[in-house]
């Protein structure tokens, strides 16, 4: 394992699938603008090559903490480091990983490509074993980021100079850890986990190389130290499905992060070659009765919305610690979880949702990609199937959202069959999960209907929800939509700002103009959803303030912006029993 001192962001950066021998490369590496994309032609790609720049990895060149700090457009750069391998890594195959980069990256070892992906959201990784020599080798990576070419999902980073509204500043390249994995010539490549908690049955699915051996894989289950189950399965090539029983199944809940621990190890002519810890929650998320079922029961979904930015950090989080933070002040207000808006978050985020039992939903960052013909699937659908299959194992996602609020382009109306297909494959992918099409609009195929609305008259809100029944929703777009009786979600609201004495501050609506105005049109908007049992979840814009957008319940920096008595109110407001729960 590398030594981890001084190294900014260094715990494992995949919490659901360990392994003991990796390095971590974060920390200084050498830097270069391409402002005309032409670096590969010049020579930017090659080892003897000199950058004129240093920047700490993984924060990307926008931000404070990678000590670069360039805010204006980026379309291309370059990154370099050396990294020493020694002949026992080399011995077994070595994996190099990227957490993300935004948004299309070319990888080189000693000046020679090992690999290209694309997509500024998802993990992936390249062996870069054949490229390597034992002693010092020379990585590269090269980054483009063509923001505004209506090709590529971007989310809440703003088309224009200056941050507006609900945009903010951009992020490109490296912007999560980069490491290496030292595997085994066979070893185990993914296991995908399904729970019944009714029957206490957990189905794997494991997936090694190819292999002209007979492999076997032991499982072992354990619940706070204890062995539980325990198997031994032989291995086909590609994927094997296997099941195991636990006894008295204990459950993952809200605030109840129950969480089973498992082993796997890959064994091959009777001695083990790989090792792998995991963990795992037993969680069933349902539909019926027009409410959200977890575990059997309806759970009324407290939501708030979460940008996942930071003020020095921009999309990356300073420290693990951090990303721990925001779920507890969002769980200290009395929300049970969060919508991830417009962002695929990192793992670790995912990881301390399931330590603290916290319901999220994934979203891909879809702002920013021209879906009005059917092209928008090949731009979407690759990288967005990747950020299901990573995160399919933890039991804090109850819902995966691929689009928010689809928008026409330029007098171009959406093509449907974009949401369509994308819908589809995901359901295809993962059974297991409700999936919204479009948060907002607008719908062609979803499973639960949600709408988006920052009326702040209470009273006009309360009449507007007070009316929503089975049969009869308010609808924001009935022109380009229809209800067809799915489980009704009011997905974003309130969006009430606060920020006495800022000029520039934004949010929706009109700002209050005392504390007690705010927390009364707090209280009035949030009872007015709960109090209605045929309303199944709500979710509050937002969690903190982003740049200029001023409606948070906390400052950016996650400090309290009202008294005491005013969080109060929210968080009683938050917690009070739910209509469709009792």
């Amino acid at each position: 394992m590398t030594e981890l001192h001084n190294i900014p962001r260094s715990e494992y950066p995949r919490p659901q699938f360990v392994r003991g021998n990796w390095v971590n490369l974060n920390g200084t590496w050498d830097f270069a603008f391409d402002f005309g994309n032409s670096g590969e032609a010049r020579g930017m790609n090659q080892p003897d090559c000199v950058y004129d720049q240093k920047i700490v990895v993984p924060f990307c060149p926008e931000s404070k903490l990678s000590g670069i700090e360039y805010k204006d457009f980026m379309p291309s750069v370059w990154y370099k480091r050396t990294i020493d391998v020694t002949s026992e890594q080399l011995s077994g195959h070595v994996l190099l990983h990227f957490g993300a980069v935004d948004y299309e990256c070319t990888v080189y070892m000693n000046g020679e490509a090992c690999g290209k992906h694309e997509g500024g959201y998802s993990s992936f990784c390249f062996d870069i074993t054949k490229l390597l020599k034992e002693g010092e080798n020379v990585l590269t990576v090269h980054a483009v980021d063509e923001q505004r070419s209506g090709k590529q999902p971007h989310g809440k980073q703003c088309n224009n100079y200056y941050s507006a509204g609900c945009d903010y500043t951009r992020t490109t390249g490296i912007w999560q850890t980069v490491w290496l994995e030292f595997v085994p010539e066979l070893y185990l490549q993914s296991v995908q986990v399904v729970t019944d908690y009714r029957n206490g049955c957990v189905t794997f699915t494991a997936n090694v190389a190819e292999s002209e051996l007979p492999l076997t894989l032991k499982t072992a289950i354990s619940y706070q130290g204890k062995a539980v189950a325990c198997g031994e399965t032989l291995l086909s090539q590609g994927n094997t499905t296997y099941s195991l029983h636990v006894e008295d199944a204990q459950l993952w809940d809200v605030g109840q992060p129950n969480l089973y621990d498992v082993t796997y190890e890959l064994v091959c002519g009777g001695e083990t070659v790989d090792t792998v810890t995991s963990y795992f929650g037993f969680r069933t998320v349902e539909l019926k009765d027009h409410s959200i079922y977890l575990n059997g029961r309806p759970v009324y979904q407290r939501l708030v919305l979460d940008q996942g930015f930071y003020p020095d950090g921009i999309y990356t989080a300073p420290t693990d610690a951090d990303l721990k933070k925001d779920i507890e002040l969002s769980m200290a207000l009395g929300f049970n979880g969060a919508r991830l808006h417009q962002k695929v978050f990192e793992e670790r985020f995912l990881f301390w949702a399931d330590q603290l039992g916290y319901l999220v939903w994934g979203e891909q960052a879809s702002w920013g990609l021209d879906i009005t013909d059917y092209e928008g699937v090949w731009h979407f659908l690759p990288e967005w199937m990747e950020v299901v299959k990573r995160d399919f194992n933890h039991p804090a996602i109850v819902g995966w959202c691929p689009f928010n609020e689809t928008w026409d382009m330029e007098h171009r109306r959406i093509d449907p069959r974009v949401l369509e297909t994308v819908y589809h494959v995901t359901k295809a992918m993962d059974p297991t999960r409700p999936v919204i099409d479009t948060s907002g609009n607008f719908h062609a195929v979803t499973d639960i209907y949600d709408i988006h609305d920052y009326e702040q008259d209470v009273a006009v809100f309360r009449e507007r929800y007070g009316a929503v029944t089975r049969e009869t929703i308010f609808e924001t777009f009935p022109d380009r939509q229809k209800y067809e009786g799915q489980p009704y979600f009011v997905s974003e609201y309130g969006g009430t700002w606060w920020a006495p004495g800022r000029s520039d501050g934004w949010g929706y609506g009109n700002a209050p103009h005392t504390e007690e105005e705010l927390a009364a049109r707090y209280e009035g908007l949030t009872r007015a959803l709960m109090d209605n049992p045929d309303i199944c979840a709500l979710c509050y814009t937002q969690l903190y303030d982003v740049e200029q957008e001023q409606n948070g319940l906390y400052t950016y920096d996650r400090q309290p912006k009202f008294s005491e008595q005013t969080y109060e109110r929210i968080r009683k407001a938050n917690s009070a029993p739910a209509a469709n729960e009792k």
